[in-house]
């Protein structure tokens, strides 16, 4: 704790003119949602100023010889390029730590942070989302011990509205913009404006952790929160799971009929991907699916016909021409023992089928939702954070042979579910999946 004023006196004070215009935020935060007279304060500079991207080794020495000697715990953020880059990697990181200040790091240049994270690796990270920065800053050699996510903590609390700026501006008091979110992270020079904008992401950080472990307290939730903590620190590096054909999720292609019409969706699908892949751009800004689609349609012999179907106007997608014709002669040319064949489902198959494949299966699985939504109305939890919906249709499907509480418990547990979401649920689910009379 410091010695300045609480968050919420500070925001009042400006309004009544009698402090800053920007006040400094402190450590001490308020821990209820009620609004306080004349509205949120905009934060629209960092306490401290905005700091220049660290881009030299000998800077980066100086933020871990300050990190190293900073106390309590450090806020982290990452910038990312998607719908720009084909890659996930972090374009900027930015921390803040109590007698550190906020740094803002160019990883460009400075692809290997390990020094940093020998510092501050035993200290609790304090993310937004955090599963989604995880893997990329791992790729930096940054991997927490311990964490607070508070976009999770907000769900446990119950709170509607969890992205930082409403929960900045609920429990702080201050209002961030969020206007360079989906901006290009990846080009060079970074303007002033979004250097700002990524360090008023961390400005804060701390003092939301502050108010939602306080929040959690008080419903009796924090042991919740320190399992499912946990869990993201064991797993939230891992990066995203490469599906089998990812291709199937060509948006549009729902409209084709036939495999010869998906093999063309493949064939252009892969010729994309290699290009964006090489070019680290987003397989999008190549080639939008919508284009892929519509070529798969029509299926155009060539280039003449190809570029008067929508998508393929554009100078870049045009100098491409031979490569997407080439394609779609490469799926016209497949004998049909190659052509795409309906993948074989793991798993149950989609609840909407089950009436019809397994009644009884469908009876257990509407219990089963029944007492999930039951539950997290009762402990003011969305349902999906109470347990996931996949194991939910995962045991309804396929119980275990002798249905107790410690089998229940087991299969659950395989799945991923945390000793809190057992105890809440075993003992209510076990019944709602034996038979009805």
């Amino acid at each position: 704790m410091t010695d300045e004023p609480p968050l919420r006196r500070r925001a009042a004070e400006s309004r009544a003119g009698n402090g800053p215009q920007h006040p400094s935020p402190t450590i001490e935060a308020a821990t209820d949602s009620t609004p306080t007279s004349g509205g949120p304060v905009p934060l629209t500079a960092p306490r401290d100023g905005t700091p220049e991207p660290v881009a030299t080794p000998d800077a980066l020495a100086d933020v871990v010889a300050r990190f190293a000697a900073g106390t309590g715990p450090v806020a982290l953020d990452a910038e990312r390029a998607s719908g720009y880059r084909y890659s996930q990697r972090a374009y900027l990181v930015q921390l803040r730590r109590a007698g550190a200040g906020t740094v803002l790091i160019d990883p460009l240049p400075l692809p290997d942070l390990g020094d940093l994270d020998a510092v501050i690796g035993e200290a609790e990270w304090v993310l937004h989302a955090a599963s989604q920065d995880l893997p990329c800053l791992a790729e930096l050699g940054l991997r927490p011990r311990r964490l607070f996510d508070t976009e999770l903590a907000a769900r446990l609390a119950g709170f509607e509205r969890v992205g930082l700026a409403a929960l900045t501006e609920q429990l702080l008091g201050f209002t961030l913009e969020k206007h360079h979110s989906a901006a290009d992270w990846s080009s060079r020079p970074l303007p002033e404006s979004w250097l700002t904008y990524a360090a008023l992401d961390v400005e804060l950080l701390t003092e939301l952790r502050d108010a939602l472990d306080a929040e959690l307290h008080r419903q009796g939730k924090s042991q919740w929160a320190a399992e499912e903590f946990a869990a993201l620190v064991r797993s939230g590096a891992r990066p995203p799971r490469v599906r089998a054909e990812p291709w199937r999720r060509t948006s549009g292609i729902h409209r084709l009929r036939g495999a010869r019409a998906q093999a063309r969706v493949r064939s252009l699908w892969y010729a994309r991907d290699q290009i964006a892949a090489r070019r680290d751009a987003a397989p999008g800004r190549v080639l939008p699916d919508s284009a892929i689609v519509a070529a798969a349609e029509l299926d155009p012999k060539d280039e003449q016909t190809l570029l008067t179907l929508p998508g393929f106007g554009g100078r870049s997608v045009r100098r491409l021409a031979r490569t997407w014709l080439s394609a779609l002669d490469d799926a016209r040319r497949l004998p049909d023992e190659e052509l795409p064949v309906n993948p074989t489902v793991e798993g149950p198959p989609p609840p909407h089928r089950w009436a019809e494949r397994d009644p009884v299966a469908a009876g257990r699985l509407a219990r089963c939702r029944e007492v999930v939504v039951r539950i997290a109305g009762e402990h003011t939890l969305p349902p999906e954070n109470l347990i996931t919906p996949d194991s939910v249709r995962r045991l309804a499907w396929q119980p275990p042979e002798e249905i107790t509480e410690q089998t229940v418990a087991e299969v659950l547990r395989g799945f991923g579910a945390r000793e809190w979401q057992l105890t809440l649920l075993v003992p209510t689910l076990t019944p709602a999946l034996l038979p009805t009379s």
